[in-house]
């Protein structure tokens, strides 16, 4: 009864906490924490690690500290309750200063840096970007499946249904800021666990230079090691056999002993070449998420934040005019942002639409506004004089047919979006029916010349010429 007492009134102050914090810190922060015992001045807290302690002191005890007076008394005094290793019962901790992170060990003098003996487990440097966290990533439409699967793996690495988790998309869109966060996000939560980030140019040559020195088996043992293992650029194994063997070994390995992969590439499983059909079928096991080209809204915010870490004041106008003209991706919003900063500060100028125009037009190509799927339907539709639902019905007669299969053909031409969204944009179809359709209109187009120029006529419409 009295354990029931003190965990009911535990609950009542995270429902009361939670109207003060976000639900993404309420649910990293506190709804791992358990209560384990109060005896009327002391409360005492069980904690997954002592980056739980850290936080709680530094960022939310101002709003903690008056709902456990008002809840449990004034003269409440907070105790944490730290595991050191599964095997020992847990360590008491107060208010007090916590570790760092285990040092890595300094392999600089070690002539194998893939196997130390006498060592069972090092840490080493996991590569991270100490700028790529969650708490500078801008959440939107464009990426929010991605992100919100990094921070549910954040939490249990290895024991998710996010595994592999796959995040696809073109370049500049944030792929590594999100993979790179997750693994910082890994470190916080379970500072115990080794986070490795490698591209996989890099994965390559140091097998290459494995295989030249015969340590290979030592390579692959080296990777085994690792507990959240992020590879960037999975698409560079197009083509490499050798590499693709030793990657196997250890996407198996890990994946058995429950350790978590996380993989980027520019394009989705189905549309990867010359890789053997026994990983593209591994990487299709977790989640695959797409991150598409940023909207407007979350263009805006992007700006904002990058104008603030810089400390510029940027005119709610310039933000707008930014975000209207800049269609490409974040690093290219980002970059022109920092061109535009940097000029006015240089210039002694205010930040203005003028000079935004004067700048971006030599560092950026203007567009009036992101070509999509959906424009270019509108667009042949209204053609070809077709009802938007009949468009998108199961309707085969030819006219609609030949309809999709030319809106098919300029959204492989004019958007950026994979051959798997736009068939499942343009009447549900597969990658497989894109690409036939692509062929079929290029086929035409060769050897009908009427056909042709109605295809040129569309192309004006849909690009505004």
């Amino acid at each position: 009864m009295q354990t029931e007492r003190y965990t009911q009134v535990w609950q009542d102050c995270l429902d009361r906490l939670r109207l003060n914090i976000t639900e993404e810190e309420f649910v990293k922060w506190f709804k791992p924490i358990w209560p384990i015992g109060f005896d009327g001045s002391n409360l005492r807290l069980r904690v997954p690690n002592e980056s739980f302690v850290a936080s709680i002191e530094k960022r939310y005890l101002h709003y903690l500290r008056p709902i456990i007076s008002e809840l449990y008394g004034a003269d409440t005094q907070l105790h944490y309750a730290v595991p050191r290793k599964a095997t020992q019962q847990p360590t008491e901790t107060s208010n007090s200063a916590v570790p760092q992170f285990a040092k890595p060990t300094d392999t600089a003098n070690i002539h194998n840096p893939f196997v130390i003996p006498g060592l069972r487990r090092i840490m080493f440097d996991p590569q991270l970007n100490p700028n790529y966290t969650f708490d500078n990533h801008i959440e939107g439409e464009c990426n929010r499946l991605a992100r919100s699967a990094g921070m549910s793996i954040a939490v249990s690495p290895g024991n998710n249904a996010f595994n592999p988790l796959y995040i696809y998309g073109d370049s500049g869109l944030g792929k590594t800021h999100i993979v790179q966060a997750i693994g910082h996000e890994v470190r916080q939560r379970h500072p115990e666990l080794q986070v490795l980030y490698v591209s996989m140019n890099k994965f390559q040559a140091q097998f290459q230079t494995a295989y030249k020195n015969g340590e290979i088996t030592d390579f692959i043992h080296f990777y085994q090691m690792v507990d959240v293992l992020i590879i960037d650029d999975i698409q560079e194994l197009t083509g490499k056999t050798g590499t693709q063997n030793a990657f196997f070994n250890i996407f198996n390995h890990l994946q058995l002993a429950g350790k978590q992969l996380i993989l980027t590439s520019d394009k989705p499983p189905v549309e990867l070449k010359d890789i053997e059909q026994r990983l593209l079928t591994r990487f299709k096991w977790g989640l695959s998420a797409f991150l598409n080209v940023p909207d407007y809204e979350t263009k805006l915010k992007i700006i904002r934040a990058k104008a603030q870490r810089l400390g510029a004041n940027i005119p709610e106008e310039v933000v707008a005019y930014l975000a209207d003209n800049i269609s490409a991706n974040v690093r290219e919003i980002e970059g022109a942002l920092s061109s535009l900063i940097a000029n006015a500060s240089f210039l002694g100028r205010k930040v203005t639409i003028s000079l935004a125009k004067d700048i971006l037009k030599v560092y950026v190509k203007l567009t009036q506004r992101e070509i999509t799927i959906d424009h270019i339907v509108r667009t042949v539709c209204e053609y070809y004089d077709i009802d938007e639902d009949t468009f998108n019905s199961s309707k085969r007669t030819r006219d609609v047919a030949q309809a999709r299969q030319v809106a098919m053909y300029l959204a492989k031409q004019h958007t950026k979006s994979p051959l798997t969204v736009i068939g499942s944009s343009i009447g549900g179809r597969n990658h497989a029916t894109v690409l036939h359709s692509c062929k079929a209109v290029a086929d035409m187009m060769d050897t009908d010349k009427s056909f042709k120029a109605q295809i040129e006529e569309i192309e004006k419409l849909v690009l505004g010429k």
